[in-house]
């Protein structure tokens, strides 16, 4: 029969491998996203603007609209006093 100390010992082995394993696995995957990245910029594209991208469409749509309305509201506010003392 195993003491109480075993089955703790034998379930904190099981979780510590399993997190081993997640840990490789996340590893493997960076570095398929790294390739997929260079393949990426070396047919052309830029990879600042594929992240950012990617960074957007992680967003619902309406965090989209708002950030974008935000965006074109405060790109008019900077665009709008400067333009007249440009001119003056």
């Amino acid at each position: 029969m195993k003491s109480t100390s075993d089955v703790a010992g034998d379930q904190l082995r099981t979780i510590v491998e399993r997190i081993e394993n997640l840990e490789g696995e996340i590893k493997e995957l960076t570095e398929a996203k790294k390739e997929v990245y260079l393949e990426a910029k070396g047919n052309g594209f830029d990879v600042k603007t594929l992240r950012e991208v990617i960074r957007v469409r992680k967003q619902d749509q309406k965090q989209r609209d708002e950030l974008e309305t935000l965006l074109d509201i405060y790109l008019q506010a900077i665009k709008g006093p400067s333009s007249v003392l440009k001119a003056a």
